[in-house]
């Protein structure tokens, strides 16, 4: 199987040519078709087995499908990841996919000045790749609004899970 095959937007075979994707990985030619038809789909695969891309591909191709590039643009889809690299990893992995398909993505996590982010949060972005605690802090402050999400991927919900379940018992 190919990725053309996969029937993805010409924009998205694009970029996954410029990245030098050849085949799909079994997680991609299994998650793919199903996230292209809106299911949900819970995947599991080691590390390098291109789990991002099983999930970036089908969300850009449907920002893609659905894009309005005359109204203001409001995340409609949120990526959570647990740290600040690999939401950053996530990040560069939806501009570069993204790239020719007019998708923005910004990346928010602490440690950081927040500046650039609520700057770009503002100018208007479809996808936002985020760890929890800045998310938060950018949603009391009223900078991330995120009515318009319609797809949520929890990146490695098991270690996110694990840090939460850490963290309130150290508070017990």
């Amino acid at each position: 199987m190919t990725f053309s095959e996969l029937q993805l937007a010409e924009p998205v075979l694009k970029a996954v040519v410029m990245e030098k994707y050849t085949t799909p990985s079994p997680i991609q030619h299994q998650a793919i078709p199903h996230l292209l038809a809106g299911k949900d789909v819970l995947g599991c695969a080691q590390t390098g087995t291109g789990k991002t891309a099983a999930f970036a591909l089908p969300i850009i191709h449907r920002l893609y499908e659905k894009s309005d590039t005359k109204r203001r643009r409001a995340p409609r889809a949120l990526v959570l990841a647990p740290t600040r690299e690999l939401a950053a990893q996530v990040g560069a992995s939806f501009s570069a996919f993204g790239r020719f398909a007019g998708i923005r993505a910004t990346v928010i996590f602490g440690g950081v000045n927040q500046g650039p982010q609520v700057s770009a949060l503002r100018a208007g972005v479809d996808v936002v790749v985020a760890t929890p605690g800045r998310l938060v802090d950018l949603m009391r402050q009223g900078v991330c609004d995120l009515r318009s999400i319609n797809t949520l991927v929890l990146d490695e919900a098991d270690h996110m899970l694990a840090s939460a379940l850490s963290t309130t018992s150290r508070r017990s």
